[in-house]
C-alpha cells in the first residue's frame, strides 16, 4: 500500500485510506463545497490533540485558500533524544491523521498532498467531494479526545487476537506495518529499552533536555505535567521513562505493572522523512483504534531514540525500518497533559 502524497514522479495525489479519509483523487474530489475557515479551525484543534515527544507539540498549522497547511516548529525539535527530527515528523504525522480524520467526520473527503523540497512544510490538506460519514470514521473521531498516553499499571487480562487484528489492520490502511511481539521478542525488547533508558541518562545534554519539558508551572501548555508521569515499576519490568531525573519533587513511587505486557512494533518500508510522516499517521490511527476498543496504550520510543538499539528492531534486509515500539492493554483512564491554544498555532483565520 503506497503512502499517500505527492508522487516523486507524476507529482500527483495518490490515494490509500479504503474508507476515504486519506485524500480523494480525480474531478470529484477536487470540485468539493470546501468548508468554512471555522470547520478547519475545528479540524486543526482536533490535530493538536496528537502525541508528540514530550508533549512537545512540534506543530504550526495555517489555513489559505480552502485548506489547511501543517508545518514543522523546528523550535520544538529534541535535539539530544532526536536529532534528525525523525520524531518530530512522526509527532507532525499524527496529527496530520487527526486533522484528515476530523475533516472527514464533517462529512467530506480529504485530499492530502505531501509537498517536496520544503523542510518546514509537512503537508497540505484541502476539502475535497462530500461523502456520508460511517460508523468506523465517527468512532475514530470520538476517541480522539479521549486518548491518552497512559504510564500507569495495566491489568494482566489478555488483549483479544480480533482487536489485535484491527490494530494490525489500521496502521496496513496508513501504508505502516505493525507487528506484534512474542515471548523471546518482548524479552528482548524490554530489554533493549531498559539499556536505551542508562544510556539515554548519560547522554551530554539530556537531562537539560528533559528538564525543560518536565519543569512545572501552573499556565505551562505544553510538557509532561507531574499528574502524567505515572509511577515505577517495582519489579523493573516495564520500562516507562523517568522524568522525575531533573525535578527531584516529580520523583515517582512504585507499583506492580503487569509481568506479560503486550507489546508492539510500528515499522515502515522506508526510512525517510515521508516515511516518519507516515508512521505517524499510523501511529494515531492505531492509537485510536485502540481506544475505540476500551485500551490504554503507551508509546515507548527510547529503543528507536538510540540508532545502535533502533537498529536491532529493523530489519533493513526485509526493508522495515522500526519506528516506535507501543504498548496496549487494559488500564484505568489516563489524565490528559496540556495542549497550546490555537492562537499560538494556527493563522490564517
Amino acid at each position: 500500500m503506497s503512502t499517500q502524497g505527492i508522487s516523486p514522479q507524476s507529482g500527483k495525489p495518490e490515494c490509500v485510506s479504503p474508507e476515504g479519509i486519506s485524500c480523494g483523487s480525480g474531478p470529484a474530489a477536487a470540485s468539493g463545497g470546501g468548508l468554512s475557515d471555522a470547520a478547519l479551525a475545528a479540524a486543526v484543534e482536533a490535530a493538536t490533540a496528537a502525541p508528540s515527544l514530550h508533549n512537545s507539540q512540534p506543530w504550526r498549522f495555517r489555513v489559505r485558500d480552502g485548506g489547511v497547511d501543517v508545518f514543522a516548529d523546528r523550535t520544538r525539535q529534541l535535539h539530544v533524544l532526536d536529532p534528525a527530527g525523525r520524531e518530530l515528523l512522526i509527532s507532525c504525522g499524527a496529527a496530520l491523521f487527526n486533522l484528515r480524520l476530523a475533516i472527514r467526520a464533517q462529512g467530506v473527503v480529504p485530499r492530502t498532498l505531501l509537498p517536496a523540497g520544503d523542510d518546514a512544510l509537512v503537508a497540505r490538506v484541502e476539502p475535497g467531494r462530500a461523502a456520508v460519514t460511517g460508523p468506523e470514521i465517527a468512532a475514530l473521531a470520538a476517541a480522539v479526545p479521549n486518548r491518552h498516553t497512559n504510564r500507569w499499571p495495566f491489568a494482566t487480562t489478555v488483549v483479544p487476537s480480533g482487536v489485535i487484528e484491527q490494530l494490525v489492520r489500521a496502521a496496513t490502511y496508513e501504508g505502516a506495518r505493525l507487528t506484534v511481539a512474542g515471548v523471546p521478542a518482548r524479552a528482548a525488547i524490554l530489554g533493549l529499552t531498559w539499556s536505551a533508558e542508562r544510556r539515554l541518562r548519560r547522554e551530554r545534554g539530556y537531562r537539560a533536555e528533559l528538564g525543560r519539558w518536565t519543569r512545572p508551572g501552573p499556565r505551562r501548555a505544553d510538557g509532561i505535567p507531574p499528574s502524567a508521569i505515572g509511577p515505577w515499576d517495582l519489579m523493573e519490568t516495564m520500562p516507562i521513562r523517568e522524568f522525575g531525573l531533573v525535578h527531584p519533587p516529580l520523583l515517582r513511587h512504585a507499583e506492580r505493572f503487569e509481568p506479560y505486557p503486550t507489546i508492539l512494533v510500528l515499522a515502515t518500508r522506508g526510512d525517510g522523512c515521508r516515511d516518519w510522516v507516515a508512521a505517524g499517521q499510523a501511529l494515531q490511527r492505531v492509537l485510536l483504534t485502540a481506544t475505540v476498543h476500551g485500551l490504554a496504550t503507551t508509546p515507548i520510543s527510547q529503543p528507536v531514540e538510540l540508532p545502535a538499539i533502533r537498529e536491532v528492531l529493523t530489519d533493513t534486509a526485509g526493508g522495515t525500518w522500526a519506528q516506535m515500539v507501543i504498548r496496549i492493554g487494559y488500564g484505568l483512564p489516563a489524565p490528559a497533559t496540556p495542549r497550546r491554544p490555537l492562537t499560538q498555532v494556527l493563522t490564517g483565520v
